[in-house]
């Protein structure tokens, strides 16, 4: 089953595609290619798409290579004011969804927008494809922003070098937690959250473990206890959300 922000890797001809919506009835979805400058929405069926992944001429990425970063802990305002600009801009496009993703719609939508924020038409646009090409979030809109040892910064993992508190005696000796694993951990908790009446971090866990970590050995597979820090870390365990 496919979820909206789901990555699909095309093997011929090779492209990457986001999915950025799909309709109530399961039918029709929009796609967005990425990492093409002047990409636009792509409207196709959900059979279509999932039959080239049954016929593995497509799959279903684990990680998504094309994701914004966690923020620096450490933001000027300037990029924070950048980004909430973008935001207002974008948020009020995303209530026309999925008139926004129709080509003629979307031009109609673009001008007045940018009439009423008081930008240009291309600024609109390029707003958008970096929504939605860097995951659908408001981080998505900030500013590349190149931290350099600031404090608070996440240390980098060294290869055979294992950061955090040794495990006990006779464990494996654990997985280092790196970028790409991070967002498996809010990949993981956003498909268990639309998936699931009630959140529950133990069991989105398992089934992280089940879909992305499934036959690995014991010391390539990350613990609850990492799991539950980087969520918090990240923002994407929210204090109401049940343990």
């Amino acid at each position: 089953m496919f979820l909206p922000n789901d990555v699909i890797e095309y093997l011929a001809p090779q492209r990457t595609v986001r999915v950025l919506w799909i309709d109530r009835a399961r039918a029709l979805v929009y796609t967005f290619e990425l990492g093409q400058p002047y990409a636009q929405p792509c409207a196709e069926t959900l059979q279509a798409v999932a039959g080239e992944v049954l016929a593995r001429r497509a799959r279903l990425l684990l990680h998504d290579p094309y994701a914004a970063p966690p923020p620096a802990p450490l933001l000027p305002q300037k990029h924070r004011d950048l980004q909430a600009r973008a935001w207002a801009i974008v948020h009020s496009l995303q209530a026309e969804v999925p008139a926004l993703y129709d080509a003629r719609e979307r031009a109609a939508l673009v001008a007045r927008c940018a009439e009423t924020h008081g930008v240009s038409r291309p600024s609109v646009l390029r707003y958008l494809r970096r929504f939605w090409e860097r995951g659908q979030t408001p981080d998505a809109l900030l500013p590349d922003y190149g931290n350099s040892g600031a404090r608070g910064k996440t240390r980098g993992a060294n290869e055979g070098i294992k950061r955090g508190r040794p495990r006990k005696a006779g464990q494996p000796p654990g997985l280092n937690i790196d970028a790409a694993t991070r967002v498996t951990f809010r990949t993981a908790a956003t498909r268990y959250r639309v998936t699931h009446p009630a959140f529950s971090r133990r069991g989105a866990y398992r089934q992280m473990l089940d879909e992305f970590y499934r036959d690995r050995d014991p010391g390539a597979v990350p613990s609850f206890g990492q799991f539950s820090y980087w969520l918090d870390k990240d923002g994407s365990g929210a204090a109401e959300l049940q343990r």
